[in-house]
């Protein structure tokens, strides 16, 4: 084989491999990395998750450039999220920008915060205290304070953990009754006090009510076909206090071992 036929046998192999890479990351997984803290404890910053995009069929929020342009609404192939599933989502205000949380309400829920406790169709979502809140003096002025963590079960049996601070003075903390409209879903962080979610005028969308003068959105609830896909799996995690994700030769000694591949729950 001479040298020009091995460089193009090497380039047909690397576009064969960027092909299929691609199209694993159209339609099937889509890797995304946790910006944030607003889903502690359940997933960390520095997590690598993987989503599933055909859990919930196809829309232009789920796909790529430059697919995400083609006059088409709704989804294909469509099935519908569930109560207690964690979603990767368009945010309506900024469609370039890509939110995780957790479904709490679907269409025709009511869900409310009230002193800091979830309700779900007028009734209190069980909560069960795991961890209390404690303070630890590292010296040097040093102090570490840890949360209360609960564990919450929905009405449809799905358990997971949560966290939140004492005190429930916070907006986030008392809400009024959202009614969840048909087509759109109620989104929560796992992190109740440190998390942009469906609580707040920044994420999702709010149908005008009939007669409304006033801006052309308000702001509460995700349309279906905003969302992204199904998030199932931690692919890779690395410590960020211990190495950025670029220091790979750091990565030995801050990667964590005990969450890869580990399912998201």
């Amino acid at each position: 084989m001479t040298a020009l036929e091995e460089a193009i046998d090497i380039g047909r192999t690397v576009l064969i491999a960027v092909a299929i890479t691609l199209f694993v990351r159209f339609f099937f997984f889509q890797p995304f990395n946790i910006p944030s803290g607003s889903m502690k404890p359940t997933l960390l910053i520095g997590d690598f998750v993987l989503v599933d995009k055909v859990e919930y069929g196809y829309s232009r929020a789920s796909l790529i450039w430059p697919m995400t342009r083609m006059p088409v609404h709704g989804r294909v192939l469509s099935d519908t999220p569930n109560t207690g599933e964690i979603v990767v989502f368009k945010n309506s205000a900024d469609k370039n920008k890509d939110y995780i949380k957790r479904v709490i309400g679907t269409p025709g829920d009511t869900v409310q915060v009230q002193g800091g406790v979830l309700y779900v169709n007028g009734e209190q979502v069980k909560r069960e205290l795991l961890q209390q809140p404690s303070h630890c003096n590292l010296g040097a002025g040093r102090i570490v304070t840890t949360m209360p963590v609960y564990r919450e079960t929905l009405p449809n049996g799905v358990s997971y953990i949560i966290q939140e601070c004492r005190g429930n003075s916070s907006v986030y903390d008392n809400t009024e009754a959202f009614v969840v409209p048909a087509g759109h879903y109620f989104l929560m962080g796992d992190n109740r006090d440190n998390s942009s979610d469906s609580r707040s005028d920044v994420v999702g969308y709010k149908p005008i009510p009939s007669g409304w003068e006033g801006e052309e959105t308000m702001f509460h609830f995700v349309p279906l076909d905003q969302i992204v896909g199904k998030a199932t799996r931690v692919a890779f995690s690395v410590d960020g206090d211990k190495a950025q994700i670029w220091e790979v030769w750091k990565w030995p000694f801050a990667i964590r071992y005990s969450r890869l591949m580990g399912s998201v729950e």
